[in-house]
């Protein structure tokens, strides 16, 4: 049975590791591989990432992009097309009936109902936004819009 006191890497994976700096006969004596002078010839010759020698960083280079409103709402839209295809006539529709009928995915920051399409049944609409034409089309059937 095999021991882990018994377990060795495989034949010539290994090697011993170099030892720089021992005489001029080891190939890596005096400056021990690091050359003469210069920044990474030092003892704490480090050179960080983001540093290019004189040339203009690429941090710098680069386009300031972008800007992230904290105002601005994703809504999930629906359009009135896809509440006539949907609903019956006086039914409720809320955010959740939205998604359990797979017209939404997702909620987002909300449900926006958009005006596209025409509504001929009245319905209860419950949303966190609607544009002025749908809130007149669900008006104009009989039905209700409602903010949430």
């Amino acid at each position: 049975m095999l021991k882990l006191e018994d377990l060795k890497p495989t034949p010539g994976s290994v090697r011993k590791p170099k030892r720089v700096g021992r005489g001029i006969g080891s190939g890596l004596g005096k400056t021990g591989g690091r050359g003469h002078k210069g920044q990474k010839s030092r003892g704490s010759g480090k050179v960080h990432l983001w540093l290019e020698g004189g040339q203009t960083p690429l941090h710098r280079r680069l386009p300031k992009v972008g800007f992230k409103s904290f105002t601005h709402k994703n809504y999930a839209v629906v359009n009135l097309r896809m509440l006539e295809e949907r609903f019956e006539t006086n039914e409720e529709v809320t955010p959740e009936t939205l998604v359990r009928k797979g017209l939404v995915k997702d909620i987002k920051d909300g449900i926006k109902i958009l005006g596209n399409g025409e509504l001929t049944k009245p319905l209860t609409v419950k949303a966190h936004a609607f544009s002025k034409t749908a809130k007149k089309a669900i008006e104009m059937v009989g039905g209700k819009a409602e903010v949430i």
